[in-house]
């Protein structure tokens, strides 16, 4: 696991109050959580969300992401346009530990209109229990970086 503790969680207005649970459990378990917001129900734009999330993981300043809109596909498109994150989305616990087993995730991204409270923390506790398995798949991952 990484010596960084830092997670970094965002979302647009139709996940706050997920996004604000997750954060309590992450702490819970020992990690920072950086919650950038919004902290207001009005109407935001995700990509902007998405990307200042990215920017953080891809900075060095957080070591992981988790960022969430209504079905987690927009504002994970938005995260993926910054160079060096490989962000999925994932609505099951096995998608959440393969993303960072075999794809080196540094962001994981949920719907809160897909999945459920229960859902949501275990999903997140696939994704931040696994590690990368390197071999074949880091050759893969170079691919991807491009």
């Amino acid at each position: 696991m990484t010596q960084n503790k830092r997670i970094v969680l965002s979302s647009d207005h139709a996940a706050i109050e997920l996004r604000q649970t997750i954060a309590k459990h992450i702490e819970a378990e020992g990690w920072e959580a950086v919650d950038i917001g919004p902290t207001t129900p009005e109407s935001t734009h995700y990509p902007l969300h998405g990307q200042a999330a990215a920017q953080k993981v891809a900075s060095g300043e957080c070591a992981l992401g988790i960022i969430l809109c209504g079905t987690g596909q927009g504002i994970m498109m938005a995260a993926n346009k910054v160079a060096g994150i490989r962000c999925g989305v994932c609505s099951d616990t096995f998608s959440a530990r393969m993303i960072r087993q075999h794809n080196d995730a540094n962001i994981l991204s949920l719907g809160a209109r897909v999945v459920g409270e229960g859902l949501a923390l275990d999903i997140v506790d696939a994704f931040l229990n696994a590690e990368f398995e390197g071999g074949r798949h880091a050759t893969r991952v170079e691919m991807i970086e491009g």
